[in-house]
C-alpha cells in the first residue's frame, strides 16, 4: 500500500515537473529549426537517434540540435538528476519543431503538444515482436487502466517509422494512434548492415579488443529484457555455458550481449566456462551482430536486424510458457520465428554443431518484415521530415 502510495506521487510530482518546464518553454515561440533528441536508455545518441542525427548532416541542414539523454537512477542524486532532467525535456517540448525519441518517454505524454511541434517516434525495436503500449492491457506487462488515466503511455506522437507495411496495424495498435501515421519508410539504425566498412570496422574492433577470438567462429547470445521497469530484478542467464564450451569446444566462442536496462546478472552457479564465454561490453549490437557466424536469443527483436546479414539464429525458450502469459506477442510465436527452438543448451549445441541450418527460411522472415533493404532508411525518413519543416 505505502509503495503504491509513493508511485502514485512520484508519478504526479513528475508530471508537474514536466509541466512547469513546459509551462516556461510556451512563453517563448517555437524555434523552427530545432530539433531536439531525447532518451532514457542510453547516456549519448546511438542507434535510431545517432543515424537520424548522422543523415541531417548528410543532407546538409545547419538548423540547431538539442541533445537530452539520461539514465534513471534510484538513488537519491540519481532522482534530483531525473527531475532536473524532465524539467528540460518539457522546456524543450515547448521550443522544438520536432522533438525525437526511440522509447517511452513519459514527459512526451503528460502535455498538450504546441502547433508547430512534431513528435517523432523511432522505436527501438524493428518488426513487430513482442506485445508492448496499448496491446499489452491485461498482462503483467502492461499499463493498468487507472495508470492510463494518469498518464496516457504513448499519447502525442505525429509521426511512427516502422520497416514494413506488415507491421503498421501492430504499432497503430501499440500506440492507440491512426495508421496512416505510422509510416513503413525503415529503422534507421539497420542502415549500417548495409555498409561494407562498419562490418570490417567492427571485426576489426573485436580483435582488438579480445584477439583470443581472431579466429574463432562467434556464437552471439542476446538475450531479451525481463522487467517492467529501468532497474529491474537481477537476471540469471539461463544458458549452460560450461556445458556448450564442452560440446563446441575451441573451435567456437559464446558471446554475451544484456540488454541496456540489465545491470545486474550472473550464470548459474557453476556455469561460467573461462576462455569460452565472453561478456563483450565495449561494442554496440550492431557491432556484435556484424562478428557473429550464430545469433541465439529468446524473444529479443534483435532478430529482425539479424536476418538483414542473412546468417543463421536459434531461440532458447525454456519459459517460453511464462512469457506467453506475461507479455504474449503479435504473432504465434512458434509460427514466426527463423530458427529452431531449443528448451536446453545441450540440443541447442548439436543444432550448432552440426551446422544445418534453413537459410531460405532466414530470407522469408527478412522480406516479410523489410519493406526497404537498401540502407538508406535514415535518408528517407530525414527527407520526409525536411520537407514538412
Amino acid at each position: 500500500m505505502m509503495q503504491r502510495t509513493y508511485r502514485r506521487w512520484s508519478t504526479k510530482f513528475a508530471k508537474f515537473v514536466v509541466r512547469l518546464g513546459f509551462a516556461c518553454g510556451k512563453c517563448l515561440p517555437v524555434r523552427r529549426a530545432r530539433w531536439t533528441f531525447a532518451s532514457m536508455r542510453t547516456p549519448s545518441p546511438k542507434g535510431n537517434l545517432a543515424a537520424v542525427v548522422g543523415a541531417l548532416e548528410r543532407a546538409g541542414w545547419h538548423g540547431e540540435r538539442v541533445f537530452l539523454f539520461h539514465r534513471y537512477s534510484k538513488t537519491v542524486i540519481g532522482q534530483c538528476s531525473t527531475a532536473w532532467y524532465f524539467l528540460r525535456a518539457g522546456y524543450h517540448l515547448a521550443r522544438s519543431r520536432y522533438f525525437v525519441i526511440d522509447d517511452y518517454f513519459f514527459p512526451a505524454y503528460v502535455i498538450q503538444p504546441r502547433a508547430g511541434t512534431d513528435i517523432v517516434q523511432l522505436w527501438h525495436a524493428a518488426g513487430a515482436f513482442k506485445k508492448f503500449g496499448y496491446s499489452a492491457i491485461g498482462t503483467e506487462f502492461g499499463p493498468s487502466q487507472r495508470y492510463l488515466q494518469e498518464v496516457p503511455v504513448h499519447a502525442n506522437y505525429s509521426w511512427v517509422f516502422v520497416s514494413a507495411r506488415e507491421v503498421v496495424p501492430f504499432y497503430a495498435e501499440a500506440f492507440n494512434m491512426p495508421e496512416e501515421r505510422v509510416l513503413p519508410l525503415g529503422v534507421p539504425r539497420t542502415d549500417v548492415f548495409f555498409d561494407d566498412h562498419a562490418r570490417q570496422a567492427a571485426r576489426q574492433h573485436l580483435i582488438r579488443s579480445h584477439p583470443e577470438l581472431a579466429h574463432r567462429k562467434i556464437v552471439l547470445y542476446a538475450p531479451t529484457y525481463r522487467g517492467r521497469s529501468y532497474t529491474p530484478d537481477e537476471f540469471v542467464l539461463p544458458l549452460q555455458a560450461r556445458q556448450m564450451a564442452e560440446r563446441l569446444g575451441d573451435a567456437y566462442a559464446l558471446v554475451v550481449h544484456l540488454h541496456p536496462y540489465v545491470r545486474r546478472w550472473r550464470w548459474p552457479e557453476g556455469e561460467e566456462a573461462p576462455r569460452f564465454a565472453y561478456v563483450v561490453d565495449d561494442m554496440s549490437m550492431e557491432e556484435l551482430m556484424f562478428v557473429a557466424d550464430v545469433l541465439v536469443t529468446d524473444y529479443s527483436s534483435v532478430i529482425f536486424d539479424f536476418s538483414l546479414l542473412d546468417r543463421p539464429m536459434a531461440f532458447l525458450a525454456p519459459d517460453l510458457e511464462d512469457y506467453l502469459r506475461e507479455r504474449n506477442f503479435y504473432y504465434n510465436y512458434m509460427d514466426l520465428v527463423p530458427g529452431p527452438i531449443f528448451r536446453d543448451t545441450a540440443s541447442l549445441s548439436e543444432w550448432i554443431q552440426r551446422r544445418e541450418f534453413d537459410m531460405a527460411q532466414i530470407k522469408r522472415f527478412r522480406d516479410r518484415f523489410f519493406d526497404h533493404q537498401d540502407g538508406h532508411s535514415s535518408d528517407r525518413i530525414v527527407r520526409y521530415l525536411l520537407e514538412r519543416a
